[in-house]
């Protein structure tokens, strides 16, 4: 009885904030402006304020004719003068926290401000938001009489010129109020441990006995925590080990290879799952109805949005529209100003919209090849920097090379598969392929924390192309000529199987 008076009395809480969000469904671009003045006028006096006169800015226009698009490497500068111990660089308030990622050209691991502001008024109150809508659309809904089982990143935090830095789920659990772990499974302390293998087995042993209601993580590292519940419990699915879950919150890379996965451990018809859009840079659009597979773009988050075309993106009639100009069903790069001093940041994700009223998204991939089935986030400066490393370690040369993900089937581990078509073979194949996987994960942090003790990867498997395969399957395509590049990642396996097929 006291649980099920919690649950009425937390649900209403939560069910509140329903309002606001109405307000900025009715009045999108009004909300959207009015905060994007707030942050140009907050940040005047900063010295990236200065040099765009901000104090004189009024409208969108001036803002967009005056800042220009960046990327990470253009701020990067800016962001190692605030770790250094600067303050009003490009944010008027010290920034204590950044958020440990990789994906950059130029080194292993990025690090993205995230203010206090940005903490509480965008990631925390998209958490609540998160909630507040799927218990809008679920009345009955029974979340609060148990826990939510979350699976954040594994990396430690490390303080350094009094600020700290770390994988941005360890931030946001490390500043969690404490209520908040009271709700929450495993506890704070195993949720933050590094160690990933000893960590694996001390969230089955305390989460397994859990009433847990709800779950939270990137679908990947989820899944194989849950399929060592199932070995741990000699269990058939989930419901036997926790009859009372109804909702899984997923997000971070897409959730369409492992639907079918999940379905088998829930076996349930109105067992929910609700998507969500977050990164270190900001949370941006959760999914606000049952059974629905686009988000609605949450637009007072501190977060001002504007859009690339991608038919645009990279020419030089590259053009940015703001929210008020986009259109239905076309890929839109996203460009971000935020209440941690990005200003007009391309944070590399490409969206379409599937309503205008409200908005609501579809994320359909990134401005350049990768692979992030397993949130390895693979970019091709990633492997060719890697090629080009393990080719001159074992004196051979490559002509053309493309990989694409291995999908996790049941118990198996994912992986990546390679096609390379060599000028000379290595004299040692299976040692240039170990190699190769080692040199990646000196690049990309993100891909060796999954490969770590084969933990949700295995190592990569390698192809040896026949002569001139790549050449073939572009003639095949009619697609010769200096302008046709071969696809050197996937998301996919469409261009492996093919290439595989012909190398037959």
């Amino acid at each position: 009885m006291a649980l099920s008076i919690i649950n009425s009395i937390v649900s209403w809480i939560l069910k509140k904030r329903i309002h606001q969000i109405e307000l900025f469904i009715k009045y999108p671009h009004e909300v959207q402006n009015e905060l994007l003045m707030n942050l140009v006028q907050r940040s005047k006096y900063t010295e990236v304020g200065k040099k765009y006169d901000f104090s004189s800015i009024l409208t969108y226009q001036q803002f967009a004719d005056r800042v220009p698009v960046s990327s990470y490497e253009d701020l990067e500068p800016l962001f190692e003068r605030s770790r250094k111990g600067e303050n009003n660089v490009f944010w008027p308030e010290p920034i204590k926290f950044f958020a440990k990622s990789s994906g950059t050209t130029n080194a292993k691991s990025k690090f993205i401000p995230v203010s206090t502001d940005a903490l509480e008024n965008c990631h925390y109150k998209a958490g609540k938001d998160m909630l507040c809508l799927y218990l809008n659309n679920n009345e009955d809904s029974q979340l609060f009489t148990g826990k939510s089982l979350r699976l954040g990143g594994s990396k430690q935090l490390y303080e350094d010129n009094n600020t700290i830095f770390g994988d941005l789920s360890a931030i946001l659990i490390d500043n969690l109020p404490f209520w908040a772990e009271l709700s929450s499974t495993p506890s704070n302390k195993v949720s933050l441990m590094n160690e990933w293998t000893e960590k694996m087995q001390v969230i089955v042993k305390e989460t397994k006995n859990e009433n847990v209601t709800s779950l939270l993580g990137v679908p990947s590292w989820l899944l194989v925590l849950l399929n060592n519940v199932l070995q741990e419990t000699g269990k058939e699915n989930l419901l036997e080990v926790w009859p009372n879950a109804e909702v899984y919150f997923h997000g971070g890379i897409s959730f369409e290879p492992y639907k079918e996965q999940y379905k088998k451990m829930f076996p349930k018809d109105n067992f929910r799952y609700y998507e969500n859009y977050n990164a270190s840079e900001g949370f941006f659009a959760i999914q606000d109805r049952n059974n629905a597979d686009d988000m609605l773009l949450m637009l007072d988050y501190g977060i001002f949005y504007e859009f690339i075309p991608m038919d645009t993106f990279g020419t030089s009639n590259q053009k940015t529209v703001s929210l008020a100009d986009v259109q239905l069903h076309k890929s839109y790069a996203v460009v971000i100003t935020t209440n941690s001093g990005l200003w007009r940041y391309l944070i590399g994700d490409t969206v379409r919209f599937t309503s205008l009223d409200p908005y609501r998204i579809k994320i359909t991939g990134r401005t350049k090849h990768h692979i992030n089935v397993f949130g390895e986030e693979l970019m091709i400066e990633n492997t060719d920097k890697a090629i080009a490393k393990t080719t001159e370690e074992f004196k051979v040369s490559v002509v053309e090379y493309t990989v694409a993900p291995v999908f996790m089937q049941g118990k198996e581990k994912g992986a990546h598969e390679w096609m390379i078509e060599f000028k000379q073979n290595p004299d040692d194949m299976n040692a240039f392929a170990k190699r190769l996987d080692e040199n990646i994960q000196s690049i990309n942090s993100d891909y060796e924390a999954k490969r770590y003790n084969n933990m949700t990867l295995n190592e990569l498997i390698l192809n040896v192309a026949k002569p001139n395969l790549f050449h073939l399957w572009l003639s095949k395509k009619d697609k010769l000529g200096g302008q046709n590049k071969i696809p050197r990642l996937s998301n996919d396996r469409i261009y492996l199987e093919q290439l595989k097929e012909l190398n037959k």
